[in-house]
């Protein structure tokens, strides 16, 4: 299927019709990753990112690690 780069904004765009993105198995909103290879430009499905909070925080190093800090009493009808 032939299609054309179009200028959108400041940045080139290329519309990719709702059969291809179908045949792909892609949908709207899905990430995705571009890479170039060889002149080519690929579309492929973007890996996830899976984070452990445990080991986030753990790898805190203490010198990061700051103390509480307060921007005065409440001004209006601010929660605590």
């Amino acid at each position: 299927m032939e299609t054309v780069i179009r200028k959108w904004g400041n940045s080139p765009a290329l519309l990719l019709p709702t059969s291809v993105l179908k045949e792909a198995g892609y949908q709207l909103g899905q990430k995705v990753d571009l890479v170039v290879s060889r002149g080519r430009i690929i579309i492929q499905t973007a890996k996830k990112v899976e984070y452990d909070i445990d080991a986030l925080v753990n790898g805190i190093h203490a010198s990061k690690v700051h103390d509480e800090v307060t921007s005065g009493p409440p001004v209006g009808k601010e929660a605590l």
